[in-house]
């Protein structure tokens, strides 16, 4: 095996102890950023894309289940809609895992992203396939104009550090989105207890209160589910990629 293969095989700079303090760390300073507004504009490209993976999962679920993904609209202030048309025929279990599929997006895609650090290879190839898809998003579905300018702008930049970045940067980039997408299950934590939100300037049931309505259970238990989900995918996906 010759040195660039031996170097795309191994594991991404950072791995070790040294790297997880530095990534809980950064989970920490996140966290007390949100407590102040003017933390908010510093992790805004962050919210951003926590939105975007929100709402794709929204739509791209109701794709999966029969429904259409009609449209993508994100809004300036950090809120999102994917609006969808479903069958006749849908039935509670599906509208119920098209809801869930909303505030369950960024952890899944952060515990995967966080996953994909391990190797040269797969982090490369992690933020290409995360640059692309944002910006075949922007084309197939995304009709705001907030959304039509920075959805291609994070597309392109996650493309530009994919192709370009160094391998230090490729795998800390793909760590540090991994455990921002994660960890904004929490930045959200009021809209996943609460029963109703106005997005877009249109008063709308929560993800939580549509499941609850689907289903049994109300509201608050479905926020409470999907918080600890969330947690239990970003510890998960941090032990799996610093265990050896």
């Amino acid at each position: 095996m010759d040195e660039q293969a031996q170097m795309l095989a191994s594991r991404t700079p950072g791995q070790g102890k040294q790297g997880l303090i530095w990534l809980i760390t950064a989970a920490v300073v996140t966290v007390l950023l949100w407590q102040f507004s003017w933390g908010n504009y510093v992790l805004y490209p962050f919210t951003i894309l926590a939105t975007w993976f929100h709402e794709m999962g929204h739509g791209l679920m109701a794709s999966l289940l029969g429904g259409k993904f009609n449209q993508l609209l994100i809004f300036a202030n950090g809120s999102g809609l994917a609006e969808q048309s479903v069958p006749h025929s849908f039935g509670p279990l599906r509208h119920a895992l098209v809801a869930a599929a909303g505030p369950m997006g960024p952890p899944i895609a952060g515990a995967g992203l966080i996953l994909a650090s391990r190797r040269f290879r797969s982090a490369q190839v992690s933020l290409v396939v995360l640059g692309t898809v944002l910006l075949l998003s922007t084309l197939l579905w995304v009709r705001s104009i907030f959304g039509l300018v920075m959805i291609p702008a994070l597309g392109v930049i996650t493309l530009g550090i994919g192709v370009y970045g160094s391998a230090w940067v490729r795998g800390f980039a793909v760590q540090f989105l991994g455990v921002q997408a994660c960890i904004s299950a929490y930045q959200q934590i009021n809209y996943l207890f609460s029963y109703g939100a106005v997005i877009g300037g249109r008063e709308m049931l929560s993800d939580t209160a549509q499941i609850a309505n689907s289903l049994l259970l109300p509201y608050w238990f479905w926020g409470a589910l999907i918080t600890l989900l969330s947690l239990a995918l970003l510890v998960q996906s941090l032990w799996m990629a610093y265990r050896d």
